[in-house]
């Protein structure tokens, strides 16, 4: 989850901005191909290391045309079980998952990759029931491959594929089985915020803005829609699946809450009646199931994606092909689960449904911020161009008041999309267990809380000063100051 920019702190005003751009989009358009609504192949490649690749095309939702390769075993006795590799978040090129669709291979699973549509997803926008679309199509692509067995083809996903793989099994009785590495038993939104919190912890980030990103902070993001897809909700899904499934997480998982999601899975797909559901944990894997000692190296891509951190986990390979052959043979093992690893820490929902939380409150609030700190200074401008110049009761305090309101709720809301935009990695030194950009904000609030007290006992002493619109300035941005505190408490700026 890092971008390799030269200067961290540049990067994260530019995500920042970017994040409130809606029509951030990729726009690759695909290459052109035979007009057809079938599946078509070329000649299978060269059988090398005792598999064969085929280059396929087909149709996925909406009409858009895929491209992707079956890889398969290129000696078999008969026809083999088939399944179809769902990625994760991003843009996802068929060549990230090559050693997973080499693995099942090698293992006797005929598998079909795909690279991921840059049409209709981007970094604003997604669309989990088109890429279910495009699953289901790569399923009825696999089943028509020679040497497959079409009764027998299933789905995998990773990560972002975990919201994908349920919404198209539940669709479809083609789909004859599921598994999953990392799948999120959360909405996008609170899965993003625990792995925020776990990284940030990670670079030694601890107090107030832990619960910041976690609760106002992505509330607000959410509210204003610039998280795409955040509230999407896994669970009524997962009631509807009647195929048998595994469900793995690394033992190292840093991006996906893994013993929540796993007591999800496990109890949802039980009360649903789905007696064929096993839960396993990878020992030394991390997110996606390859080698990591901690899941936090080598990080790559925003929200939920990633590259490979090595090579496949010991086990994690045989475990998912054994699976199959065994299902394939008309034994779908009866649901299991293994005992979680320890987890970093507890996930938390962004919002308890307080009323001071209400997003409408929220965004007037700051805007009454912005207008009243920034309309101390602009009234004052245009009352030295009219000749206004009479005695203004507690100027200076108001103007400090004024000053370091506007800048710490500007600051606020630019360094918390920061976050977001660049999944915590800002660069900044941490001090005392806060980002120095953070440990700056809470400075200024402090400020802002005791010029908020000196303007308004200033302004009562000097209250027979004869300047009404000055009375009225000072009356704005004190009310502004004081709205502020009970503000700044609940955003974590006055929080130690």
């Amino acid at each position: 989850m890092l971008l390799s920019f030269k200067s961290r702190r540049v990067r994260a005003v530019g995500w920042a901005i970017g994040l409130l751009v809606p029509s951030f989009a990729l726009a690759l358009a695909p290459s052109p191909v035979t007009p057809t609504h079938a599946a078509y192949a070329a000649a299978p490649g060269a059988a090398r290391d005792g598999l064969t690749r085929t280059d396929v095309s087909f149709r996925g939702g909406g009409g858009l045309v895929l491209h992707g390769t079956v890889v398969a075993p290129s000696r078999t006795t008969g026809r083999v079980p088939g399944i179809v590799l769902v990625g994760g978040s991003g843009p996802g090129p068929r060549q990230e998952y090559a050693q997973e669709a080499e693995a099942f291979a090698r293992g006797g699973v005929a598998t079909l990759v795909y690279d991921k549509r840059t049409i209709g997803y981007s970094k604003m926008h997604r669309d989990f029931s088109l890429l279910a679309a495009d699953a289901l199509a790569g399923v009825r692509t696999l089943q028509a491959s020679p040497g497959v067995d079409p009764a027998k083809v299933g789905l995998w996903g990773f990560s972002e594929g975990g919201w994908v793989l349920p919404l198209a099994a539940s669709r479809s009785s083609d789909v004859a089985f599921l598994i999953t590495i990392g799948g999120p038993g959360y909405t996008p939104l609170r899965t993003q915020t625990w792995y925020l919190a776990v990284h940030l912890r990670h670079d030694h980030v601890s107090g107030s803005l832990l619960d910041t990103i976690t609760g106002p902070a992505a509330h607000l993001v959410d509210g204003a829609g610039l998280f795409p897809a955040g509230g999407y909700d896994p669970v009524p899904v997962l009631q509807r699946l009647r195929q048998p499934v595994l469900a793995l997480w690394g033992e190292h998982d840093t991006q996906v809450p893994p013993r929540e999601s796993a007591q999800i899975f496990q109890r949802v797909l039980a009360r649903a009646g789905n007696d064929h559901v096993t839960i396993r944990f990878v020992a030394g894997a991390g997110h996606n199931g390859h080698r990591t000692s901690d899941g936090f190296e080598n990080l790559g891509g925003p929200l939920l994606g990633g590259h490979p951190l090595g090579a496949l986990a010991p086990g994690y390979a045989d475990t998912m092909t054994a699976w199959i052959h065994q299902v394939a043979a008309g034994h779908p093992p009866l649901s299991s689960a293994a005992a979680p690893p320890r987890q970093a820490l507890t996930s938390r929902a962004p919002s308890n449904g307080a009323w001071y939380e209400a997003n409408g409150l929220q965004w007037a609030a700051i805007a009454f911020f912005l207008l009243a700190f920034a309309g101390y200074p602009v009234t004052g401008i245009v009352r030295r161009i009219l000749g206004r110049t009479a005695a203004v009761p507690a100027r200076r305090p108001a103007r400090l008041l004024a000053a370091t309101g506007l800048v710490t709720v500007a600051g606020t809301l630019l360094f918390t999309l920061a976050v977001f935009a660049t999944s915590g990695r800002l660069g900044d030194p941490v001090l005392a267990g806060r980002p120095l950009s953070w440990l700056v904000l809470q400075l200024l609030a402090v400020i802002v809380a005791v010029a908020t007290v000196v303007t308004a006992v200033s302004a009562w002493r000097n209250r027979r000063t004869p300047a009404a619109g000055g009375r009225v300035r000072i009356a704005m941005v004190v009310t502004a100051g004081a709205i502020f505190i009970p503000w700044a408490v609940y955003w974590g700026l006055l929080a130690w």
